[in-house]
């Protein structure tokens, strides 16, 4: 007995001195942590490839990403095998029907292209060289040939634009389009600014042979990291494998053909499209497509008033056709359907209403009889499954968690998984037995030694009947008896959900936990995850309804929590959660210091910088011309309470942002200073909006230490 005693007190003094040995997590973690994506099961089940996306650095400041092809033994306990090296972005693989090959995407440079991979020896190759690039491949049934995509820009097509972009008083035609001319050709064109009104016309056109200047004539100007004056149309082309012969083109015309997917006897292709009545920039909305790739033709498959359609695949027995439907009515805030119709024809049918979800990434079973698909809710991405014919929807698995991609083969699903405890793992699931295996180790190691903070869920009724979900983080190290600060992180969108099933926060929250902050996140009205009228609650009205959602958890959050200091609060949120932010200090002074990144903080303004402007019209019913809509857009505004303002303010944004645009984040800045306010402006050359999430790794820890050093500033940790 005695040795025993001795035993086990030995044993708890070790576990006690390994747990003492974790570190909290650093900035610096963000660099190992590791994710996937596209995961695709072999034919016979035994076997799946995925992309295992990595940060790397090199000559101590230049961070990049590689992203590697993988090969995932399903029967055994075989560690994952790497098949692509060096600094390399292969994406999207594709088993071919025998299971001896993998067609995937490599990007050189600014283009790419089709590679092919022999599993049984040999170096992958390049079995495509198309002048814009190549991508989305997909192997016929019977392996012979690879379907793909290409992006035409319009200077490349043949013909005239059905449609033409207004240029006052001039007519298509007037002056030679340099982009489209071969080199003869434009060796015959006079071009002067000193000759005639033609002879002008053709050397100012000659100038925007290389975008000098660029000539804007279209609605939709913003990209996402420039402007974007080219239009470009996505269509089909068909490579026969082993042979020398140019691929086939299956589409043309000016209109995109995308999401395409071959029917089980390779007679047929589906995908969703559009003919354009007037420009593409003014349809945003698809139907379903059938191509003949024998003939190359195109037809419509089908409508459905109402909705738009997209993203159609084949049943494996290739009767049904599965499809996203989007509803068109209320566009601000709608959830995204799977739907079916049969293959020949007829009336569709919506399989998730009743779920009253987004539906997310989908697949069939192989006996064709059950859909498999994720969808966000309350806080986690589960898994779920409805019957192909119409029925309940089933929650397979998923709580506390996050499904981030996954695919299916007989009774294996293979799935990604974000919890708090690793931020990313792949595993395999069994539906025979209901059980799950991990397949691989790309965090666990590291994660082993580090301490992680763990969220508390929940709930608290607004008096109008809003019930809304919140989570709270301890900070590291946390003292009986001792007072901390904590950060109020909001999320933007203004649809997005967050919780413990969401990737894109785990570091962060990590971190700033790490630093002594305790944090409190929710998810108010207007966010994804808790049906169609939470989504629509928050229809003209970003601000008021909203914030009170937001401060009104953190009130709660400070009833249960003792060791919250509601003294020592801090504000940050980026996107729509900036402008919430801007909104918040405007309104609130209870906070010692505030960060609002990438935000809107001017609607009229927003309306013409932004390509995410239709957000003005389909969230706040009109446009800023209108007097109603206007003084709403004004009374929604930050920018309109700028005075009242008195909270210290880091405001950040990126050069390349035209997402949301700079302009209003240097309204604001620049009109604190004018009110001799406490503010900072920080802003990132090289990104665009999406940069704390997939921007440059350097650049996304510059970001997170900035803020973090900016609350120092302000904060007053325990003694």
């Amino acid at each position: 007995m005695r040795k025993f005693k001795i035993s086990a007190l030995l044993i708890l003094l070790a576990i006690v001195a390994y747990a003492q040995t974790k570190t909290p997590i650093t900035a610096g973690d963000l660099m190992k942590i590791a994710t996937t994506s596209q995961i695709q099961i072999s034919p016979d089940g035994n076997r799946a490839v995925l992309v295992v996306n990595r940060k790397a650095l090199k000559n101590e400041s230049d961070y990049y990403y590689t992203r590697h092809l993988y090969l995932l033994d399903l029967t055994s306990k075989e560690e994952p095998r790497q098949l692509t090296f060096g600094d390399r972005n292969d994406g999207a693989p594709q088993w071919s029907p025998d299971g001896k090959q993998i067609a995937f995407v490599r990007t050189d440079g600014e283009k790419s292209q089709i590679w092919l991979m022999p599993l049984g020896g040999g170096e992958p190759r390049a079995i495509t060289k198309a002048e814009f690039g190549a991508a989305n491949p997909r192997f016929s049934p019977d392996g012979k040939k690879i379907l793909f995509t290409s992006a035409i820009p319009d200077y490349a097509m043949d013909g005239q634009l059905p449609w033409r972009y207004e240029r006052p008083g001039r007519q298509p035609g007037d002056e030679p389009n340099w982009k489209k001319l071969k080199p003869e050709e434009r060796k015959t064109i006079k071009a002067s600014a000193d000759g005639s009104l033609e002879e002008v016309r053709a050397w100012l056109s000659r100038n925007t042979w290389d975008d000098n200047p660029r000539v804007l004539t279209r609605q939709q100007l913003q990209g996402e990291l420039n402007l974007q004056p080219e239009m470009d149309f996505t269509h089909l082309f068909v490579q026969t494998l082993g042979s020398d012969e140019m691929p086939v083109q299956l589409t043309s015309g000016y209109q995109d053909f995308e999401g395409a997917e071959w029917s089980p006897d390779g007679k047929r292709i589906i995908c969703h499209s559009r003919v354009f009545h007037v420009t593409p920039d003014d349809e945003q909305d698809t139907d379903l497509w059938i191509i003949d790739p024998e003939t190359k033709t195109a037809k419509e498959f089908l409508t459905w008033p109402g909705y738009s359609l997209s993203n159609a695949s084949f049943s494996p027995d290739g009767t049904q056709v599965l499809f996203y439907a989007e509803v068109l009515a209320n566009r601000h805030a709608t959830q995204t359907q799977l739907a079916v119709v049969s293959a020949a024809g007829g009336n569709p049918v919506a399989l998730t209403a009743s779920l009253d979800r987004d539906a997310g990434g989908s697949a069939w079973s192989a006996d064709s009889k059950t859909i498999f698909f994720t969808a966000q809710t309350e806080g986690d991405i589960p898994l779920f499954s409805v019957p192909a014919k119409g029925g309940s929807v089933s929650k397979i698995f998923g709580n506390d968690n996050g499904i981030n991609d996954f695919d299916v083969a007989g009774d294996k699903i293979v799935y990604a998984l974000t919890e708090t405890r690793n931020p990313w793992e792949v595993y395999l699931y069994n539906a025979k037995d209901k059980s799950s295996r991990q397949l691989t180790r790309l965090n666990e190691e590291w994660i082993s030694k580090k301490i992680i903070s763990v969220p508390k869920e929940y709930w608290h009724t607004r008096p109008d009947g809003m019930k809304i979900q919140y989570w709270v983080m301890e900070p590291v190290g946390r003292q009986e008896g001792k007072r901390y600060p904590t950060i109020l992180n909001i999320h933007g969108g203004p649809s997005a959900m967050w919780g413990p099933g969401i990737f894109s926060m785990w570091h962060e929250y990590q971190v700033e936990n790490s630093w002594g902050y305790g944090v409190v996140y929710c998810n108010p009205r207007g966010s994804g995850g808790y049906g169609d009228k939470f989504k629509k609650g928050n229809y003209k009205d970003w601000g008021t309804g909203p914030a009170a959602d937001i401060l009104t958890s953190l009130d709660e959050a400070i009833k249960q929590h003792g060791w919250i200091n509601p003294d020592n609060l801090f504000v940050e949120g980026g996107s729509y959660a900036g402008y919430m932010v801007a909104w918040i200090v405007g309104h609130d002074n209870r906070f010692k210091a505030a960060n609002a990144q990438r935000g809107v903080y001017d609607l009229t303004t927003f309306m013409g910088e932004g390509n995410a402007w239709r957000l003005v019209p389909t969230n706040f019913g009109g446009y800023p011309w209108e007097p109603a809509t206007k003084k709403l857009l004004d009374e929604s505004s930050p920018l309109t309470y700028v005075d009242k303002i008195n909270t210290p303010l880091l405001i950040i944004h990126a050069d390349q942002d035209l997402r949301t645009g700079v302009i209003q984040s240097e309204m604001l800045y620049k009109s604190l200073k004018i009110l001799n306010k406490p503010v900072e402006y920080i802003r990132y050359p090289k990104e665009g909006h999406e940069l704390t999430r997939s921007g440059n790794p350097g650049r996304m820890m510059d970001h997170l230490l900035r803020v973090i050093e900016f609350f120092e500033r302000y904060v007053q940790h325990p003694n």
